[in-house]
């Protein structure tokens, strides 16, 4: 395998590599540059390539190329597939993206949407080549632990939140790089799980994918940040199909979420059993408010539907003994339900998603919102009420 830095004068974000008597053109790209978005298009009418191969997958191509990507997601199916965590990181780094996007002055994914905008008015074949977004989010999220997660979100909101411009230096830099695998390099730093399957493990798929594209001559355009793992990754035996399944949750996690509740039934049998009906009803009494209360106060909290309120109060008991679904889904739906977003606020939700604000007066954040106030106080009552009930058994 033979690598050559800017070919053909193509510039320094271009690399050749020529093995197998083919040639890939290997389009290092920021997400956030026009520059970029200027490569791309030199890049492609100049190679003539056979096909051009795009690190998007067929979902992220369809929000990319769909202006109204927002206002078609169907929020009960989303609720439905207990995907609601992956739908705010998706907003999250989408936000970020255009945060930074804004100050260059060029709209996120604009050179990827070029690349596709240049083949087909040259009739060249089009590979999409990247990991379905689905299966590389709930890789990542199902790899991390709890407080992982938090550190992860609570990082990515602080950011968001931050009202600090980046400075002209900076705004240099990030021209030069990917600036969304740069953000997830430095969360990798202290969460490794997050650079592995969010950049190392894309890098091999990127790799393999274009290495599995037809044409002796080959045009790809990547992020910037992902050119140096995937020639290190170049030319090996690499099971695709060994980073596209999504890992199951820990046993222990399985056997925590359903042996909680059976201890919590089981003690107020023998409190039942051992201390008379009374004082079994009084504990059960004491379930049912210590779930209602804190989850009825997060969906208060979160400016919740009346009917959002109630329904959260009756069903946070019962949710606390299945791991089955949670309380903040059934408060999420209840608020599609009665509350659902319009279309300007779908349309606003990545700008309004930075804005703290913004979260209550915005119906689809506010749906989020209600799903991770009511999610807390459900489990900040599940620990207290079962901590309570299995020390009166002693």
């Amino acid at each position: 395998m033979n690598i050559t830095a800017n070919p053909d004068n193509l510039g320094s974000d271009v690399k050749l590599i020529e093995y197998d008597n083919r040639k890939i053109y290997l389009v290092g790209t920021a997400h956030v540059s026009k520059e970029s978005v200027d490569t791309v298009r030199n890049t492609i009418e100049q190679v003539k390539p056979d096909t051009v191969c795009i690190e998007l997958d067929e979902k992220r191509h369809k929000a990319l190329s769909d202006k109204k990507k927002w206002e078609s997601l169907n929020l009960k199916e989303v609720i439905k597939n207990k995907q609601l965590s992956t739908l705010i990181i998706n907003i999250l780094l989408a936000s970020y993206q255009k945060k930074i996007g804004e100050q260059l002055g060029v709209a996120p994914g604009s050179e990827l949407l070029e690349a596709d905008k240049v083949a087909k008015e040259n009739n060249i074949n089009i590979s999409l080549v990247d990991r379905d977004i689905r299966i590389t989010l709930r890789r990542a999220w199902n790899s991390m632990g709890f407080w992982q997660k938090m550190k992860f979100v609570t990082v990515g909101l602080a950011g968001l939140f931050e009202k600090e411009d980046i400075s002209e230096e900076q705004l240099r830099e990030i021209r030069q790089k990917d600036a969304l695998s740069e953000m997830l390099k430095e969360l990798g730093k202290t969460m490794p799980v997050l650079k592995t399957v969010l950049i190392d493990e894309r890098d091999t798929y990127l790799a393999k994918k274009i290495e599995q594209s037809q044409g002796d001559t080959i045009v790809a355009v990547v992020g910037a940040g992902h050119v140096e793992g995937m020639l290190e990754h170049w030319g090996q035996d690499t099971d695709l199909d060994a980073i596209e399944i999504i890992p199951k949750s820990s046993p222990v996690i399985k056997i925590i979420g359903w042996g909680i509740p059976a201890i919590i039934v089981a003690s107020l049998m023998y409190i039942g059993i051992s201390k008379g009906v009374l004082e079994a009803g009084d504990n059960l009494l004491f379930w049912i408010l210590v779930n209602g209360i804190p989850s009825g106060i997060g969906a208060i909290l979160a400016l919740g539907h009346p009917l959002t309120i109630i329904g959260t109060f009756l069903a946070a008991p019962f949710t606390s003994l299945t791991p089955v679904i949670g309380a903040g889904y059934v408060a999420a739906f209840i608020q599609v339900y009665f509350k659902p977003p319009q279309v300007l606020e779908f349309q606003t939700v990545t700008d309004d998603f930075g804005h703290f604000t913004k979260w209550w007066s915005n119906k689809l954040l506010r749906i989020l919102l209600v799903f991770i106030l009511t999610s807390l106080g459900s489990a900040l009552g599940t620990y207290v009420g079962a901590y309570e009930i299995i020390s009166n058994i002693f």
